[in-house]
């Protein structure tokens, strides 16, 4: 399992010239003393599921804010840390690779060794799987040599996407145990932070003294709530997408005669198409979102693509770029109904060759419509979270056939006179999470990875690293860290019996805001894109010069700094709490009860209705 990690590599000129290349630092970072501000204790993101969550998270839930200062800042109650034992601390890849991984072990590494020459890294080879067997290589200057601001989670491997069952968790627990960790960091995406929750939690139960962190890394962009505004490898993943797209726009454009159809990775939620089509101009892009909430079905994305053919056709365009979500199939309702059903008879152990005859009425004529390279697909095994395997499903050859056989019937009967449609289709995915990691990605990680060390000499438990304010330079990026507890909520399923179902508390994966600024850029733009071939090349991901600082634009055009809000209303309370004191006038009294009369009153609205719209599964 570990015989291949770990080893240098062999770098070519470029390479040599990115393992030269160091990160920056914040400068709540710099330096040998940490300093941490703890905010208020946290709470849960929908006040419906705290009962729920409190009786998951006895002993991690309600823990405060941490925001790691600067040495210049002046606040009095900071917690200032200047002693630094040495410590150990085992760290693992639990979810898929993302472009900027090695950084988060590179930043944690120098983190160690800055604050005490004799602390120790061990990385865990293959994954979940090694942790559980405690398979390990210790982090040295040698073994990161090759793999500084590398693609790739080659250093250490990765393995299964879980740490979850019984077996697994006092597995972990004997591991971190037996090699006396002090720490263990755990790297990845919204399943692999949901059990390093759920693990902190068993670990403080279980009275471990090791502290359990994780950090947001995955290509998806979908591990993102009030506390976490990016993802490691979301900006590299969309940087080389994009130029594999506009390249392919070019193709269309020079030849006049193509329809591409290009099926993006990113899992359920459209995060990766919706960057791409911002910074690439295809002429179209179906979001899962934007079908769940119309209730499209697979027939009326079909006429969808149709009508914008033909609409193009009449002005003598007969090419075009068409981007596809891969979990698109999850959101489209009758296909996400058959998943279901074919799932549950897999579950049940039913060979895949004798499912179709033991579908529903409804869910048997939709499969037998299907074309049989898709029925395959459907009948494969759902992955450890219970999803569909999305990156095997052919949804872009799926529409395109659909699309040629709708356009073929309209050319026959009359009401299509443009050329002959011809669809060429391509999947973008493995091609980009192995890139190099752009300039980003490399500072984000590393920095990522020296707060993990800050998190632990603050002996702090069940947290994620974080860091706001990303679209401003490093050096302004402000550093802290979020309870995980605070970012999960309680999905509900509603049951044919009337009943309702629920689900374990865990990190779900954020979509697309249909009401936020990036959407709302696309469809200021659709129909100029969709129309006029407004195609733009970003080109290669840049290291100097112009495009190398740039930024993913989602993230750019929202106004996120949740984190920095909070430590705002906390200093408007401390000066209430200044002004307001017994012996102050009866006319500061009298005007500090009417207005937070009314603050409380509308926060109450705004949270009750918060909660009366959650919506079920």
């Amino acid at each position: 399992m570990d015989s291949d990690f770990g080893i240098p590599r062999e770098l070519s000129p470029l390479q040599q010239l990115r393992s030269q290349y160091q990160p920056q630092l914040p400068p709540c970072l710099q330096g040998r003393t940490v300093r941490v501000e703890f905010g208020d204790g946290t709470t849960v993101a929908k006040s419906g599921d705290s009962h729920i969550i409190a009786r998951a998270f006895p002993h991690t839930l309600g823990q405060p804010l941490a925001h790691f200062l600067r040495a210049t800042a002046k606040v009095p109650d900071a917690q200032i840390i200047t002693e630094h034992p040495a410590i150990r601390v085992g760290i693992v890849f639990s979810g898929r690779q993302a472009p900027g991984g090695h950084n988060v072990i590179w930043g944690l590494y120098e983190a160690l060794k800055v604050h005490n020459a004799k602390n120790t890294l061990l990385g865990f080879l293959g994954g979940s799987e090694g942790l559980f067997a405690q398979k390990t290589v210790e982090i040295t200057d040698e073994v990161l040599q090759t793999y500084k601001n590398q693609g790739g989670f080659d250093l250490l491997g990765r393995t299964k996407d879980q740490i979850r069952t019984t077996e697994q968790v006092n597995a972990a627990l004997k591991a971190c145990t037996y090699l006396k960790l002090d720490g263990l960091v755990i790297i990845g995406g919204v399943t692999s932070n949901t059990d390093a929750a759920h693990l902190a939690e068993f670990f403080a139960e279980a009275k471990c003294s090791t502290k359990v962190v994780g950090v947001p890394v995955t290509i998806n962009g979908d591990l993102k709530n009030q506390f976490v505004e990016a993802n490691v490898g979301f900006d590299t993943i969309c940087k080389v997408n994009s130029q594999l797209i506009s390249n392919v726009c070019t193709d269309a454009l020079s030849a006049e005669k193509y329809y591409y159809f290009v099926r993006l990775m990113g899992r359920k939620h459209s995060h990766v198409a919706l960057e791409c089509t911002l910074q690439s101009h295809p002429n179209m892009v179906i979001l899962g979102e934007e079908v769940t909430a119309s209730k499209l079905t697979i027939f009326d994305i079909t006429k969808q693509i149709c009508d914008a053919v033909q609409a193009r056709a009449g002005q003598d365009k007969n090419h075009g770029v068409i981007l596809i979500p891969e979990g698109i199939v999850e959101s489209i309702p009758e296909l996400y109904a058959l998943l279901k059903e074919i799932h549950g008879l897999l579950k049940e152990g039913v060979h895949a060759d004798n499912i179709s005859t033991q579908l529903s009425p409804w869910s048997s004529a939709l499969f037998e419509f299907l074309p049989p390279f898709i029925k395959k697909q459907l009948l494969l095994h759902p992955e450890s979270d219970d999803s569909a395997q999305l990156s095997q499903i052919e949804t872009e050859k799926l529409l395109a056939y659909l699309v040629e056989t709708e356009m073929n019937k309209r050319t026959k009967e009359g009401t299509y006179k443009g050329k002959k449609f011809n669809a060429i289709c391509h999947f973008f995915g493995y091609q980009a999470r192995g890139s190099l990691p752009s300039k980003f990605d490399c500072d984000y990680a590393y920095v990522l990875g020296r707060i993990c060390y800050h998190i632990l000499a603050a002996g702090l438990n069940g947290y994620m690293a974080t860091v706001t304010n990303l679209k401003s330079p490093v050096n302004k990026w402000k550093c802290g860290a979020a309870p995980m507890t605070a970012m999960m909520t309680v999905k509900r399923w509603s049951q044919n019996s009337g009943s309702t179902s629920i689900g374990r508390p865990a990190i779900h994966p954020a979509t697309v805001d249909l009401k936020g600024k990036a959407y709302e850029l696309l469809r200021q733009n659709a129909q100029k894109f969709l129309m006029e071939d407004m195609y733009r090349n970003p080109g290669p991901v840049q290291y100097d010069g112009p495009g190398a600082d740039a930024k993913a634009v989602s993230l750019c055009v929202e106004d996120q700094d949740y984190m920095g809000r909070i430590k705002k209303l906390q200093e408007y309370l401390d000066q209430v709490r200044t002004l307001v004191k017994p012996g102050c006038s009866q006319d500061v009294l009298k005007a500090a009860l009417s207005v937070m009369a009314s603050v409380t009153d509308v926060l109450s609205t705004i949270s009750s209705s918060s909660t009366s719209g959650q919506q079920f599964a």
